[in-house]
């Protein structure tokens, strides 16, 4: 999937789109037939419609041919004739200018725009986000925990994220549906209490 869905988005401290990094369509896999096509490994498929342009190596080309299904796409480029020449871009990322892409609505948010995002359950700091995992049921937050306590993965689903602010940088998630996977909360020691009563 290329983006989490989430009820709410607030859209201050964006970056202006021609400062915005591109956004990664996929990457070039293995050759399809003889006439140039190719598999599109880690698909974004919202980002590779017929008649769309997109960035491979050094040069931007349009995609002349679009088959398959969204999870496994298969494309030609414009220019890529042959088995072969396909065969030579294997392994290179596909990528789109932001300001190409689809209008995401509300609620919907590229996965590079949560990476940092500090996670929050109530006032308590649990990590930062390090990336968004495609899982097979839905897609999850690797959110590296504070104090070096490792990393859980936190299913983006809305019964365990409760808010998305990406203009805030900061996600609220739900401790009672995370109990299991969250590190412990520091003691009172651990806080600057005395542990006494």
């Amino acid at each position: 999937m290329d983006r989490a869905r989430r009820p709410t988005r607030d859209h201050a401290g964006e970056l202006p789109v021609s400062e915005a990094p591109p956004l990664q369509a996929g990457r070039v896999g293995r050759p399809h037939g003889l006439d140039g096509s190719f598999y599109v490994t880690r698909a974004r498929a919202r980002l590779l419609a017929l008649g769309s342009t997109v960035t491979v190596g050094e040069r931007a080309a349009a995609i002349i041919r679009r088959a398959g299904t969204d999870r496994h796409p298969i494309v030609a480029l414009e220019g890529v004739a042959d088995r072969e020449a396909a065969q030579r871009l294997r392994g290179l990322a596909l990528t789109v200018p932001q300001d190409a892409a689809p209008v995401l609505q509300d609620g919907e948010w590229w996965a590079h725009e949560l990476v940092g995002c500090e996670v929050h359950a109530g006032t308590r700091l649990i990590g930062s986000v390090s990336r968004l995992i495609e899982l097979p049921s839905c897609e999850a937050l690797e959110v590296q925990c504070a104090r070096g306590a490792g990393s859980v993965l936190v299913p983006v689903v809305k019964d365990a994220v409760l808010r998305i602010d990406a203009g805030e940088r900061r996600i609220e998630v739900d401790v009672d549906f995370l109990a299991d996977t969250l590190p412990p909360a520091p003691s009172r020691q651990d806080r600057g209490g005395d542990g006494g009563d």
